[in-house]
């Protein structure tokens, strides 16, 4: 037997494919019973958190909510124009961001070599909402007929300046792509509460610019493949690749998948296979969603009163609006993390008007789907989640005009949270008088995240899985749970 290494492929594997042979397959046969031990010792841990209902049995205390509807709004809204009144800046609009503000922090490269670094105060007004007396900008006349139901944080910072490691860091507790995501998470701790559906569902608002937003953002990482999200899509295919081929009927595609589980299972008998066990779980799990999926999309049941509170987008495929409305399909069916995307909020110039048509878009959707929840009770025990991942500079990034913009700025930025838990009419942390600095009570990305966790009954430092020696888990080895935002 030639054992010499050939290529850089066969350095990397230790064996030459040539030989028709795994290094599983050679351990199992060659090595003397000790390498097969291990090896089958690794695999079974690996099928075993492959095949669970849930890495939890058990909760680590009473959870609050059930299901996560994230509402993200990917580009960095400006929470200086919606959420964060300012009236100083306005005063001292024109004038230079002063240096004891800025503190010496770096900008992007978009601004940082920017001469000037002009104030520029929101154009819109702002006013005092419900018995909470919550400040909402006009963007958002529907959010603000919910203050009184709504804990706006005021306090959020990351440290991520540009959209792929910010949009990253929110979904996965890294800046860095390959860690498993925030619903991945969740469906390896907590399993699914629907046998027909997944417990992880994601939505990306059709014919939207912007950063682009790619799969691994909801993908698994490190954890077994079956708790990545699925896509949900428009059109007459929601879930790619789901339908049967032409002239091959359901009866038809039961037989097949039951005879290739039959196989699936002698192979599995022989040797344990972690992805064996996910592909099978992924098929019978696809079989389940031919009959599920066309029933959950099918929106022609509900009222002409639903369907006009979520606004006109409504029927448009894709839309918004649209997602909000099978969101809350999905929340009443158990599905337990529901991902929204809604691209288009990074105004680096042409602020007042893009920023204006990105509010048309998902204020009216994202009240209705808050009201729709409570009318049905379900927000309760659902929790809704409103964020970017950064928020925008209060000085104007380039020349100062009326149609100017801002940059990113990660220092601090504004969100909201609704029903599951926290506290209604409330508000948590505060900015600067010039909305540069967070003047109290900070919030960052990883205690929003162990937050959620908590609300879900888990402890962000108990929820781990082990990869290459290391223990890891979604907040890292950060995250403080705010309970100050908790009921």
């Amino acid at each position: 037997m030639n054992m010499k290494r050939t290529s850089q492929q066969t350095r990397c594997t230790g064996f030459d494919s040539s030989w028709g042979m795994s290094r599983r397959k050679f351990l199992h046969q060659f090595g003397m019973g000790v390498g097969g031990i291990a090896l089958a010792d690794l695999v079974g841990k690996e099928a075993a958190a492959s095949t669970q209902e849930a890495a939890l049995p058990n909760l680590h205390h009473a959870a609050k909510a059930k299901r996560v509807i994230f509402l993200f709004q990917s580009g960095g809204p400006s929470q200086i124009d919606l959420l964060d009144r300012k009236p100083q800046l306005n005063e001292l609009h024109g004038q230079q961001l002063p240096d004891s503000v800025r503190q010496g922090q770096r900008l992007t490269g978009m601004s940082g070599n920017q001469s000037s670094l002009p104030l520029v105060g929101s154009p819109f007004k702002f006013a005092q909402h419900g018995e909470s007396g919550q400040w909402i900008s006009e963007l958002l006349p529907h959010t603000a007929k919910m203050a009184d139901d709504l804990c706006i944080v005021k306090s959020m910072h990351t440290e991520a300046i540009n959209h792929g490691p910010g949009v990253t860091f929110v979904q996965t507790g890294s800046q860095f792509p390959g860690r498993p995501s925030m619903g991945a998470w969740l469906d390896y701790g907590m399993g699914s509460a629907n046998e027909e559906l997944p417990s992880f569902v994601v939505m990306v608002t059709k014919n939207k610019a912007g950063q682009p937003l790619v799969s691994r953002l909801w993908g698994n990482g490190f954890l077994p493949a079956r708790h990545q999200g699925v896509r949900f899509r428009a059109g007459k295919d929601p879930v790619l690749y789901l339908n049967n081929p032409a002239g091959l009927d359901s009866r038809a595609k039961k037989q097949m998948l039951d005879a290739l589980q039959r196989l699936h299972e002698a192979k599995l008998a022989q040797q344990a296979d972690p992805q064996l066990e996910t592909r099978i779980a992924q098929y019978e799990m696809a079989f389940k969603m031919q009959s599920s999926v066309p029933e959950v999309v099918d929106t022609s049941t509900e009222s002409p009163e639903t369907l006009e509170m979520y606004g006109p987008d409504v029927s448009k495929p894709g839309s918004y609006a649209a997602h909000c409305l099978m969101a809350r399909r999905l929340a009443e069916r158990g599905v337990r993390f529901i991902q929204l995307y809604h691209p288009g909020w990074d105004q680096h110039g042409s602020l007042p008007g893009g920023l204006a048509t990105q509010c048309r878009e998902t204020d009216q959707p994202s009240w209705a789907l808050v009201q729709d929840l409570k009318q049905r009770g379900l927000l309760d025990d659902t929790l809704v989640v409103w964020t970017g991942e950064f928020g925008r500079t209060n000085y104007c990034q380039g020349k100062l005009s009326t149609n100017f913009g801002r940059d990113h700025h990660p220092r601090c930025f504004s969100m909201w949270l609704a029903g599951g838990g926290v506290k209604p009419g409330a508000q948590y942390g505060s900015t600067d008088e010039l909305g540069y600095n967070i003047a109290e009570n900070g919030m960052h990305v990883h205690d929003l995240q162990a937050t959620i966790l908590h609300l879900l009954g888990i402890d962000h430092e108990r929820l781990t899985y082990k990869h290459q020696g290391r223990r890891y888990r979604l907040t890292d080895v950060h995250g403080q749970v705010v309970k100050a935002l908790l009921t």
